[in-house]
């Protein structure tokens, strides 16, 4: 009876200890909400900010953080494949000499972070996350094979150039502040020349390196008026747009000559 008694308490024990290890290490999560879900583009439109109010839910089994929080938000536009070309003087004309073509790359992309982002996790980390402008996936088609080439692709540093002048792509190391320790606010800047279409917004939640928790929301860019008017005329009625296109023009061109008529 000794003996099994003892074996029924080494099991109970050993019960004990596995399910010990099944329990979470700690209790965050993240609630995040925007401000709208909806932009209405229309002629007068110069560009606008939504902004990302969120907290950090603690629980009973949350352990201490000795380095703090860190929030991590990436904003990603409409896919959209987009070709990158690099011109060359050949026989003195400058043309093409070579193109890259990425495949489904977001139209609109913005890094916003509590800091810098090496200061905030590992390189490796932020490559498995895709935190940052020098991590996010661009693959680019290679044949009949997409991938995935280093930062320092002269093709990938000149397709994010670019989308950096055009005030579509952007990273602020500053972009989210805490409000209080758990409470954060974020301004996600939308340029007059951001697409339309769905925007998704990802947020991690970053400590001790790592990530421990993580969200989504979404936004949609939408064009009203007019706009709205013309630009399902076009997609939905080409041949008679671009018919009803060539006849303003043709007398556009008419009334010019008779306003600027010599006699």
């Amino acid at each position: 009876m000794a003996r099994v008694s003892r074996h029924a308490a080494l099991g109970t024990a050993t019960a004990l200890l596995l399910s010990s290890f099944s329990l979470p290490a700690f209790g965050e999560r993240l609630v995040a909400s925007l401000s709208r879900h909806q932009v209405m583009i229309t002629s007068s439109f110069t560009g606008t900010e939504i902004v990302l109010f969120g907290t950090v839910e603690r629980d009973a089994q949350t352990i201490t953080r000795g380095s703090g929080y860190d929030i991590v938000v990436t904003v990603f536009g409409p896919r959209q494949t987009l070709v990158t070309r690099r011109k060359g003087r050949i026989l003195g004309v400058w043309a093409n000499v070579d193109s890259r073509e990425f495949v489904d790359p977001p139209s609109y992309l913005a890094v916003l972070a509590t800091k810098r982002l090496d200061a905030i996790a590992s390189p490796d980390m932020l490559r498995r996350q895709q935190a940052g402008l020098d991590y996010v996936s661009l693959p680019q088609r290679m044949g009949t094979t997409n991938i995935e080439l280093a930062p320092d692709d002269p093709f990938r540093m000149a397709f994010i150039r670019l989308k950096k002048e055009q005030g579509l792509y952007r990273e602020e190391p500053t972009g989210v502040t805490f409000l209080t320790p758990t409470l954060f606010r974020a301004g996600i800047p939308l340029p007059a020349t951001a697409p339309i279409g769905s925007y998704e917004v990802d947020v991690k939640l970053f400590a001790d390196a790592a990530v421990i928790a993580r969200t989504n929301s979404a936004f949609e860019i939408i064009k009203v008026g007019f706009e709205q008017f013309v630009a399902e005329a076009a997609r939905d009625y080409g041949f008679f747009y671009g018919l009803a296109t060539a006849m303003m023009a043709l007398l556009t061109g008419w009334l010019a000559s008779v306003v600027f008529r010599r006699d």
